[in-house]
């Protein structure tokens, strides 16, 4: 018996990863506009924003990527760390 069954995965042909890219734009598209449509109970005026969500959520993930790139300067440690 070989132990050659090497096969693909899902992920691995661009094709896929291109229509789950899709998918995932598709649906972010359809949540924002779904942010006009629902009501929402608001506790504060700059949520009335269209689309507020959104955008919080993407200057949040770009925020957290800067200061990661920051920290990483005083946290890493060199290549041969445990060799030494």
């Amino acid at each position: 018996m070989s132990d050659n069954h090497h096969s693909d995965g899902w992920f691995d042909k661009p094709e896929n990863v291109r229509k789950m890219l899709r998918v995932f734009y598709v649906i972010c598209g359809l949540l924002v506009l779904v942010d006009f449509i629902v009501h929402r109970h608001v506790y504060h005026d700059w949520e009335n924003i269209p689309a507020f969500y959104a955008i919080y959520g993407f200057v949040g993930c770009v925020v957290l990527v800067l200061i990661a790139k920051e920290m990483r300067k005083f946290l890493m440690r060199g290549e041969d760390y445990y060799d030494e």
